[in-house]
């Protein structure tokens, strides 16, 4: 249908058109001198040593699984408020996601204390996920890691430009996966990133990432290889030149749009503070966020579906981040998880509704939001 007010809206013009014609015309579309100069400018922006460019952050989770030999016996630590990806690689690697509890009502990302009770002598590693763009206390859960040595992941897909104590979310475990999905902060489309300090762990990621080849068609096509070797079993999981010329130009947007997010997300937050029925999380988050959505917390008497159908009905797109991942059909019948493993997850995932958030988003457009929402709760 069309949306008056959209969830998200692209921040795309005249120079990703360009960039996608200067790649089309170069006739090279493969993984490439854009990639490379994709994955050197992002590994600047975040501070890390290495960044490497996927197909995907699903795709960056699972080598970032893999490459730390997560294998069936082992128990990774996850949150369940997350897409369901964050899962999903844990379980492709035969390994056994085990879920931990989000921080409170109002901060929704797990923390050390939510962990902890949770290790077991087969734990080997956590996966924290930086929800909605607000870090988590990453300060305790490393410290928590190293205690019990176990590898630390950071599933970044909301949090491009998000730092905790002056630091890029992502570099605080062994790796950090961002998403360039079509809703994302800077978007390709698909696409993601991996990013490491750890020499040996990136040479090993970037192996894996194409079948585990020991020279690519690019080097290949500038003479630098006349053949290859097949040292490791790989996967397809490589970007292409368009969707890295994309995001060299979403690159170049990211903070000021981050920015432009902010006063969004603070004009919510002063038009919603006289409406009793809703609760805004993060209010006071010590981290710097990337601002990715705006979710809220509906009254538990309130029928979020009704809310939903009337927001819809005005042409106002909403959603839900997100349903509880131990609560889906086939992770239930995986791992025999059941209702009231994760009360306060549980409960988020009744109440939570996400409001439209973009960075072109004007204060009239808040307005119309908040009012159609209030009417919508008065129904």
């Amino acid at each position: 249908m069309e949306w008056k007010i959209p969830l998200c809206e692209l921040t795309f013009d005249e120079r990703e058109e360009k960039a996608v014609l200067d790649v089309i015309k170069s006739r090279w579309l493969t993984m490439g001198s854009k990639t490379y100069q994709f994955e050197e400018e992002f590994a600047k922006f975040t501070g890390a040593k290495h960044a490497l460019a996927v197909s995907n952050c699903t795709a960056a989770l699972h080598l970032a699984h893999t490459a730390l030999n997560a294998g069936p016996g082992d128990e990774i630590i996850t949150p369940s408020l997350t897409f369901i990806a964050t899962v999903n690689t844990i379980l492709a690697t035969g390994a056994t996601p085990v879920f931990a509890d989000v921080e409170s009502i109002d901060t929704w990302c797990v923390s050390a204390k939510t962990i902890e009770p949770l290790i077991t002598p087969k734990t080997v590693g956590v996966v924290v996920v930086h929800y909605g763009g607000y870090p988590a206390n990453m300060t305790d859960i490393v410290r928590l890691c190293q205690t019990h040595n176990l590898y630390l992941i950071e599933d970044c897909a909301h949090s491009p430009g998000a730092y905790w104590q002056g630091k890029h979310t992502g570099r605080f475990g062994k790796f950090g996966c961002f998403s360039f999905f079509g809703n994302k902060n800077m978007t390709t489309g698909e696409g993601g990133m991996i990013i490491t300090d750890d020499d040996e762990l990136a040479e090993k990621v970037r192996l894996l990432r194409s079948h585990g080849m020991t020279t690519l068609t690019w080097q290949r096509h500038k003479g630098h290889a006349a053949t290859y070797d097949v040292i490791a079993l790989g996967y397809n999981y490589r970007i292409d030149e368009i969707r890295s010329a994309l995001g060299l130009v979403q690159l170049s947007k990211v903070v000021e749009g981050n920015k432009k997010r902010a006063r969004v997300v603070e004009e919510y937050r002063k038009r919603l503070a006289d409406i009793p029925k809703v609760a805004v999380p993060f209010i006071g988050h010590p981290g710097k966020s990337s601002y990715h959505i705006f979710p809220v917390l509906l009254d538990p008497e309130i029928s979020r579906d009704s809310v939903l159908a009337r927001m819809k009905a005005k042409q106002i797109q909403t959603s839900i981040h997100y349903p509880a991942a131990h609560l889906f059909t086939y992770i239930k019948s995986c791992l025999k998880t059941k209702k009231g493993l994760l009360p306060v997850t549980e409960e988020i995932a009744d109440r939570a509704l996400t409001l439209p958030l973009f960075p072109d988003m004007t204060a009239e457009q808040v307005g119309t939001v908040v009012r159609t929402l209030k009417d919508a709760l008065s129904s």
